[in-house]
């Protein structure tokens, strides 16, 4: 049996292919707007380094967990960190680029504010998190989702302008949207205590981690043409709307 990887740290993995396009489409559209000295926090697997670092002059990354499998560059640092705090000197960074991580973090305006304070005056915090009308189940690995609203009114306590976005999927995205539901009904059908929403989260991470890529495998091998050949120009980026799949926030000290 392949080995089970968490779903949420999104990988090259043909099943995860639906998720991986719009997360590198995020990554693109911060590297047309960032330069400088840029932090990115939650840098995972680092597939976006190479997307984000050729933009810098220098390109700090943050997790958790420090992967020896990060490209690195001349102008490339890895940095093991938990946040917050953000362990940098007040004014360090002309960008902080922070993708599917804040909704893991407890204390998310204690996080915000601590992003404004490591960046430079004028300087842009681009952050992307998953869009709560579009989640299909409780992710116990989620502290919170957002709602627009929501995600706008914890920027706007430490951040002066915000460009609100989100991102968006196609005719194929949506096709593969509803052939998802339909796996996560399936499996949910069983829960008829409503668990998922009544047990402490940590409880179900390990059980959703398993069902999520039961399910993700059995959509690839029952829809494999579909599932592959979606492509990040599948995605765009527009406003932020209760259909984005993503939100995609650039928030301006």
């Amino acid at each position: 049996m392949a080995k089970i990887t968490t779903a949420e740290r999104v990988s090259r993995e043909a099943s995860d292919n639906f998720v991986f396009q719009r997360s590198v489409l995020a990554y693109h559209h911060a590297a047309e707007i960032i330069s400088g000295e840029v932090l990115e926090i939650g840098t995972g697997t680092g597939y976006g380094v190479e997307i984000l670092a050729p933009k810098c002059t220098r390109f700090i990354t943050v997790d958790k967990f420090l992967n020896p499998n990060v490209p690195l560059a001349e102008n490339v640092e890895r940095h093991q960190m938990v946040v917050p705090p953000i362990a940098f000197e007040s004014g360090s960074f002309d960008f902080v680029v922070c993708f599917q991580v804040i909704e893991h973090i407890k204390d998310d305006m204690h996080f915000v504010r601590e992003v404004a304070r490591v960046l430079r005056p004028g300087g842009k915090f681009i952050v992307s998190t998953p869009n709560a009308p579009m989640s299909l189940t409780r992710n116990p690995w989620h502290v919170r989702e957002y709602t627009a609203e929501a995600l706008q009114n914890l920027l706007s306590i430490s951040f002066s302008t915000i460009t609100a976005a989100g991102v968006v999927g196609n005719q194929k995205i949506m096709e593969y949207y509803e052939k998802n539901r339909e796996g996560v009904k399936r499996i949910t059908r069983f829960d008829i205590l409503d668990l998922q929403h009544r047990l402490p989260r940590q409880l179900l991470q390990v059980p959703y981690d398993i069902l999520n890529r039961i399910n993700r495998r059995r959509l690839l091998k029952k829809n494999n043409e579909l599932t592959t050949s979606i492509q990040m120009s599948d995605y765009s980026v527009s406003s932020a709307t209760e259909n984005s799949f993503d939100l995609l926030f650039i928030a301006e000290k």
